[in-house]
């Protein structure tokens, strides 16, 4: 006996009595059947609904010939009265995000003439596939118009023509449809053959924000979030703006320009502190002109930069450069450099095998970092 759907009749039904029918051992704990539910199995991209049956947790919910078959973490009596309570917020969202994606891609696919081949209603967010080239520009001005239509807040119409009202309905359908068909229609945005749960007026929605436009395919891939949702994120992308903007000094709306112009003095600062640096290992290499091996320790600095100041060090001193750069007293990042033209790879063998070091190199150079303390790396060179 197939299950009545009473989220079909009342999608905003959040609680509701029911006989349980079946009660059967199954993966993920017991398959429970009911003669009515309003707990929505997942189907047509929508995740299925959660919550309680008679005190016991709902933890998916999928159909097979009509047949709505509710997994419970827990066993429920045959033949008992039980009663359904929904985990709402999580309806609602999916209702918010499911209405959402309807309005958007009937719009995208009336200005553009082209289909939605594919749609998940994610956790984060909502993606949606479409077999046209579409452009970012394009994308937000169908933003625009899906937010219009969700301020006009007209009523959704849920409807099941016959054959013939249907052969000469204008709809949406991801694939060719058999039997009774459940045709969702927000006027003036969209008009489409679905299985899931809706809002019940557009103004429910209440925003959709894309968030990206993507090259996919043969076509474009967008993500869009809606609802609360879409207000969540908003306003953490608002205080992640008002905080950059209070570290910079500026308005949130003004963070973009503040932080071009950080970046530009940024860059200008290490192209000056190359610059600088520069000149110092310069200076450095040559306080150590003819003096043969050389080890030096520096303050912290980059792989880059360590390497640069031994390799100017090594075609001064006439032997061995070693340079170790760290900051904490215990480890430090090293660079090995000789220009004589013999192989470094055995001392870098017996270095790291001392001084529990990481690294290697071949011909004149090596690179890596090693776990000891100043006075260990220079006993290690004198003996």
């Amino acid at each position: 006996m197939e299950t009545e759907k009473l989220y079909y009749a009342d999608p905003f039904l959040r609680e509701f009595t029911a006989t349980v029918l079946g009660c059967e051992a199954a993966k993920g704990g017991f398959a429970v059947t009911l003669d009515r539910t309003a707990f929505y199995p997942e189907g047509g991209g929508q995740p299925a609904d959660h919550g309680t049956l008679g005190g016991v947790r709902v933890t998916d919910v999928h159909e097979k010939n009509g047949v709505v078959f509710h997994t419970c973490d827990k066993a429920v009596e045959i033949g008992s009265t039980v009663t359904g309570t929904l985990d709402w917020a999580r309806r609602f969202d999916h209702m918010q995000q499911h209405s959402g994606e309807h309005i958007i891609s009937g719009i995208l696919c009336a200005d553009y003439h082209c289909d939605n081949v594919g749609f998940h209603l994610g956790a984060d967010v909502v993606t949606i596939d479409y077999n046209a080239d579409i452009s970012w520009e394009q994308a937000l001005d169908a933003e625009r118009k899906a937010n219009e239509s969700i301020w006009a807040d007209r009523a959704v119409e849920v409807t099941y023509p016959d054959k013939a009202a249907l052969d000469a309905l204008d709809y949406r359908s991801k694939k060719e449809l058999t039997g009774q068909v459940r045709i969702v229609t927000f006027p003036g945005a969209d008009c489409c053959a679905c299985c899931g749960t809706h809002v019940l007026r557009a103004g429910q929605v209440g925003m959709v924000k894309v968030l990206s436009c993507q090259k996919f395919r043969d076509g474009v891939r967008l993500e869009i979030i809606s609802g609360r949702r879409a207000l969540a994120y908003l306003g953490r992308t608002y205080d992640q703006a008002k905080a950059i903007g209070q570290q910079l000094s500026v308005k949130p709306q003004d963070t973009a320009a503040a932080v071009e112009r950080t970046v530009e003095e940024l860059t200008a600062a290490k192209v000056r502190m190359a610059h600088l640096e520069e000149q110092v290992f310069f200076h450095m290499a040559e306080e150590n002109t003819g003096k043969g091996d050389t080890v030096l320790f520096q303050s912290a600095m980059k792989s880059d930069s360590v390497r640069k100041l031994a390799d100017a060090v090594a075609h001064r001193c006439g032997g061995l450069a070693a340079v170790f750069a760290g900051a904490d007293g215990d480890k430090y990042n090293y660079a090995l450099v000789r220009t004589d033209g013999g192989d470094i790879a055995p001392l870098v063998k017996d270095l790291n095998r001392a001084l529990n070091g990481r690294g290697g190199g071949r011909g004149g150079f090596a690179q890596g970092s090693v776990q000891a303390n100043k006075a260990e790396i220079e006993a290690f060179f004198q003996h």
